[in-house]
């Protein structure tokens, strides 16, 4: 009898974070705080944003992007994980998967490019501060946003199409908590060469080109900050640029940990535990990061709130 040219899997059982069942609730807990505060958090600060004409500035759109983004791939990610830390067998089928992957794939490539104009952002308006209002205008700021989203979709065609032209014959046991490519390509039944190849220039281009972009704007950030003759101006350009850094160092961090590395068994099991920080801990943390240290948002966070109480 000849093979079937297609898959005979339809649907996948996601193993989750963890096999210990005295684990299962703690971090069910865990988690869904850690969803809750996300949301909150990200839902504020766009809020905020909107609310609050002071905020219409570049820096802010970027943020506001930046924050949507976050909502959306947890919101991708975050409710499939509680529910299987609550369920025998955590089933999600083969079309739900190759959703989540396309939308993971396009958040999270869309985040990076975001972050990296963030940065540039911060370069023209501490180096070249006289034309910044020319330089990042209104439609400047909409084209820089359009084109990382552009190339999140790009880069989340290109995996998702990779991956739904595989195989998956008996194995469906996925060794993640959710629907990554790694452990997906360790289930197929037919060839990955392409997708590894596919995979490895996506993203070492895009680490390569956002790293670069960044590094060489606080490069130029930090050789105009030493020979600015204020202490106070250097305080107060190296006040805006801290939350970004932090930001990016978690992003990017955790990411290269989780994703630059051979697809053995035990690396995929390495992968999952650092995709945690970018997946669920940097959306919690980029809404607070960026309100704690904010003077502009707190004073929005003091009208918006009088306006609401009076």
């Amino acid at each position: 009898m000849a093979m079937k040219n297609y898959s005979s899997v339809t649907e996948f059982i996601l193993r989750g974070l963890t096999d210990q069942p005295e684990l299962q609730m703690p971090l069910f807990f865990l988690f869904l705080v850690n969803y809750i505060i996300t949301v909150v958090g990200n839902l504020s600060l766009m809020n905020l944003i909107c609310l609050n004409s002071h905020l219409h500035t570049p820096m802010y759109f970027f943020l506001f992007n930046l924050s949507c983004i976050d909502f959306c791939y947890t919101l991708v990610i975050t409710p499939k994980m509680l529910v299987g830390f609550v369920s025998e067998r955590n089933i999600i089928s083969y079309t739900g998967c190759i959703t989540q992957l396309f939308f993971f794939f396009f958040f999270v490539n869309s985040e990076s490019y975001v972050l990296t104009t963030m940065a540039y952002d911060r370069y023209v308006a501490i180096c070249q501060p006289l034309q910044y209002t020319v330089i990042m205008s209104p439609r400047t700021c909409s084209l820089l946003m359009f084109v990382s989203y552009l190339i999140g979709l790009a880069s989340a065609i290109l995996h998702t199409g990779g991956v739904i032209r595989l195989t998956f014959c008996d194995s469906s046991i996925i060794n993640h908590y959710m629907c990554d490519l790694f452990p997906l390509l360790q289930l197929s039944c037919s060839s990955t060469y392409v997708n590894e190849l596919v995979s490895y220039v996506v993203v070492g281009t895009a680490i390569l080109c956002c790293s670069l972009i960044i590094l060489i704007s606080y490069a130029l950030i930090l050789y105009n900050v030493i020979h600015m003759s204020s202490g106070k101006g250097w305080s107060k350009a190296m006040s805006t640029c801290v939350s970004h850094i932090v930001t990016v160092g978690l992003f990017y961090g955790s990411g290269i940990l989780a994703y630059v590395k051979p697809k053995s068994s035990e690396t995929v099991g390495q992968g999952k535990f650092f995709s945690v920080f970018y997946t669920l801990l940097v959306p919690m943390l980029n809404p607070l990061i960026y309100s704690l240290r904010n003077k502009d948002v707190k004073l929005a966070l003091k009208r918006t709130l009088k306006r609401t109480t009076n």
